[in-house]
């Protein structure tokens, strides 16, 4: 898994800047991914770090575990001609975490969470990967996220 080089600084006041939420995203996909891969409890691994992970990556890795049976659901009923299981872990994991903020975090624009998960696919994934995340996150919109 290629890595890139952290973000640096904070941002001021209660809320988190675009890069903190950036960097919350990959960590929890990082998390998630561990997870499934060591086929380990998401508590277990969360508990296992050496430092505590954030409040944003907490909420997106429980919140996945919390709706993984929906999550799963929707995504298989919507990746025309895949199964879950043929998916590549990595899309897998991006697509969760991205159908958990469109069912779970509504102040999270719908633009948003498809570009920041295209982006992961991008850094973490096969070159088809974007495009696959895309089109599967595209047709789940409508369900996952009613206006």
């Amino acid at each position: 898994m290629a890595r890139r080089a952290p973000r640096g600084g904070r941002s001021s006041g209660p809320s988190l800047g675009a890069d903190e939420r950036t960097d919350a995203r990959e960590r929890a996909l990082i998390l998630l991914y561990e997870a499934e891969s060591k086929g380990a409890e998401v508590e277990a691994v969360l508990a296992s770090q050496v430092s505590v992970p954030d409040r944003l990556t907490t909420e997106l890795v429980r919140g996945v575990q919390q709706h993984l049976a929906r999550i799963d659901e929707v995504i298989a009923a919507h990746a025309k001609g895949w199964t879950l299981a043929r998916m590549p872990v990595l899309d897998r994991t991006v697509l969760r975490i991205a159908a958990f903020e469109l069912l779970g975090r509504p102040d999270v624009p719908v633009a948003v969470v498809i570009d920041e998960a295209v982006e992961l696919a991008k850094r973490f994934s096969t070159d088809d990967s974007p495009r696959f995340v895309n089109g599967v996150l595209s047709a789940v919109v409508p369900v996952l996220r009613r206006s």
